[in-house]
């Protein structure tokens, strides 16, 4: 097993182990566990931003990188990006006004290089989101590129609780 394999693993352990606890996962008639949407509560919309900058500069600590610092503008960015992808009902990497994520960035005054964002349409928690991001080459490494040095996270949660989640990672 290589250093990334035993790194990606105890980092799912660790994200496992800490943060959202929600009720009992229900089984299905096939054994597994039925989907539960995830409900963001005020208070879990003021916690998420915290839980989830500490749980990648976990995951980095774990790979000896430096931590990440939260930038409001990438905050922003992906905030308006959430609630537009939402718009659009579609998980994709450009607004609908044809805006790259650089752009939404530097609509909000980042004047940062713009490492990458990572985008996800569910209805789980931030925690679990992260998780799944982990698991995927091409977002993991925008969460561990070495030369990151900022991170913005943001969401949008419809009347159905599906939740459109925006990432964004510069230096």
């Amino acid at each position: 097993m290589t250093r990334l394999s035993l790194a990606a693993a105890a980092a799912l352990a660790l994200l496992a182990g800490c943060g959202f606890r929600g009720p009992a996962a229900q089984v299905g008639p096939d054994g597994q566990p039925l989907p539960v949407a995830y409900r963001i509560s005020a208070r879990e919309g003021a916690e998420i931003p915290g839980r989830i900058l500490t749980q990648v500069n976990l995951l980095r600590a774990q790979s000896g990188m430096a931590p990440l610092a939260d930038s409001p503008q990438l905050t922003a960015a992906a905030m308006a990006h959430s609630r537009d992808m939402s718009a659009q009902n579609r998980a994709w990497h450009f607004g609908s006004d044809g805006s790259s994520p650089l752009d939404r960035a530097h609509r909000q005054g980042y004047s940062g290089h713009l490492i990458g964002e990572n985008i996800s349409e569910t209805y789980e928690t931030d925690i679990a989101t992260l998780a799944a991001w982990m698991q995927e080459r091409d977002t993991r490494d925008v969460l561990m590129d070495p030369a990151a040095q900022q991170m913005g996270m943001g969401w949008y949660q419809e009347p159905g609780n599906k939740i459109w989640w925006t990432l964004l990672v510069g230096s």
